[in-house]
């Protein structure tokens, strides 16, 4: 297999209890599998440990980027400022709340370099997919939220609020420009692989709630900045005849 470098973004806002474990655990599985990477953490204006725990920890992982992120901040500006600054030839998103797995991201690099996709999504609710503690009522959202999803863009795929998700360096600048700065940010960047007719394939991988800290997610103040992400993408697949394609030749 041809090795090519994967940037692993982790956005951080107040993980201190969390963020060097996951860096950490990052950083084992893709040195074990003698994958080159590097791990960019965004500190998002943290008011906790995280920065005096990140700039420990950098100096004992070689491959680790700390990235302060400038204003305004939120989860989509933070993973908005690393996919501004990472080097690799492919990258993926990784919860700094160590609800993500490593291991699914070795899986997700061997498809995407093997299969020469120009993505890579991970679903929770496929054969080999996992969750581990989910909230009753956030899962019920959720379902529903991928359910409308599937149905308004024609999808097999059954889980695109989910945010682990792995996409080559070229595929990310034809996505551009962003237009989600928080947790939409999620929705925003696979259904324009999606609209925009690029390549990929979807593999199972596992999510756990959160064990410490409270979560960034707030639904009530989520749902009008999921539904305009959504409506954008359903104006640019219907109304801008194929302006944004891959690959698209101009005159």
């Amino acid at each position: 297999m041809n090795k090519k470098l994967i940037s692993v973004i982790v956005p951080a806002y107040n993980e201190e209890d969390s963020v060097g474990e996951t860096v950490r655990e990052v950083y084992d599985v893709l040195t074990k599998e003698n994958i080159p990477h590097e791990i960019i953490v965004i500190n998002d204006h943290s008011t906790d440990r995280t920065e005096e725990i990140l700039n420990k920890v950098v100096t004992e992982i070689s491959s680790l980027r700390k990235i302060d992120n400038s204003f305004p901040n939120g989860f989509g500006y933070a993973v908005r400022c690393g996919l501004n600054h990472f080097k690799g030839d492919c990258v993926a998103i990784f919860m700094a709340d160590a609800s993500d797995s490593p291991g699914d991201l070795v899986n997700f690099y061997r498809a995407l370099v093997e299969g020469n996709y120009d993505a890579v999504f991970g679903s929770r609710f496929i054969s080999g997919g996992k969750t581990v503690d989910y909230p009753p009522v956030k899962l019920c959202i959720n379902r529903l939220a991928n359910s409308l999803i599937r149905v308004l863009f024609g999808l097999k795929y059954n889980d695109i609020t989910n945010a682990f998700k792995m996409y080559r360096a070229e595929t990310i600048e034809g996505l551009k420009p962003f237009l989600a700065a928080h947790f939409n940010l999620t929705v925003e960047l696979p259904l324009k692989v999606v609209v925009r007719g690029y390549s990929y394939t979807c593999l199972p991988n596992q999510w756990a709630n959160r064990k410490t800290g409270a979560t960034k997610l707030k639904l009530k103040e989520m749902g009008s900045r999921y539904i305009f992400i959504i409506l954008y993408c359903l104006m640019e697949k219907y109304l801008t005849r194929r302006d944004y394609m891959k690959n698209k030749k101009t005159n």
